[in-house]
């Protein structure tokens, strides 16, 4: 039956493209607009449930992930609404949300510390798609931090209730996360 779950929504996920990335360049204002565009886009919203549920199932202080995220995100953000970005912005979050479905089926051996200073890397590259998208302005930042931050809660929710005693079913998600991170590489790559 899990299987068939996850076969059923990565057939869901691959039927609706347009979903797959929040960053139309659309120029969007306001609390509203940024708590929504975290939500938005498979890549975003991958990524932080993610790392909600990573924290929980792999560390002891379940919030260092999530809000060593959220503050680097707040980071990239602002970075974005200034116009500072990276070359190839797009690949660089897809690839983000592969490592991070990797990280969650097989977690890595360096330590937390490490863990967290890539869950942070990956987070500036969110947070810089983010505000690059979005208009400048605090009530867009805030927003956006919002957004993010309920869903690590929905992340860690799921961790707690539902993969702590099950890690078949933690693996199996990690690894459809992982799929669909490559789906949205190559996504990029030949869009």
């Amino acid at each position: 039956m899990n299987k068939r779950f996850f076969d059923g929504l990565a057939l869901i996920l691959a039927i609706f493209p347009a979903v797959a990335l929040a960053h139309t360049g659309q120029g969007n204002h306001g609390f509203v607009d940024g708590f929504a565009h975290p939500f938005l886009g498979m890549d975003h919203l991958l990524a932080m449930v993610v790392v909600g549920m990573w924290s929980v199932l792999h560390t002891r202080k379940v919030w260092f992930a999530p809000t060593c995220f959220v503050i680097m995100l707040t980071i990239g953000a602002i970075l974005g609404q200034n116009g500072f970005m990276v070359p190839k912005l797009e690949p660089l979050v897809a690839i983000s949300v592969l490592i991070l479905g990797a990280m969650l089926t097989h977690p890595l051996k360096f330590g937390v510390s490490a863990s967290l200073a890539l869950i942070g890397g990956f987070a500036v590259f969110h947070g810089m798609a983010h505000g690059g998208e979005l208009s400048a302005g605090a009530s867009v930042l805030v927003g956006i931090i919002a957004g993010s931050v309920l869903l690590h809660v929905v992340g860690m929710s799921i961790a707690h209730t539902v993969l702590t005693n099950r890690p078949q079913l933690a693996r199996g998600f990690g690894n459809l996360v992982t799929v669909l991170g490559g789906w949205l590489i190559l996504s990029n790559v030949l869009g």
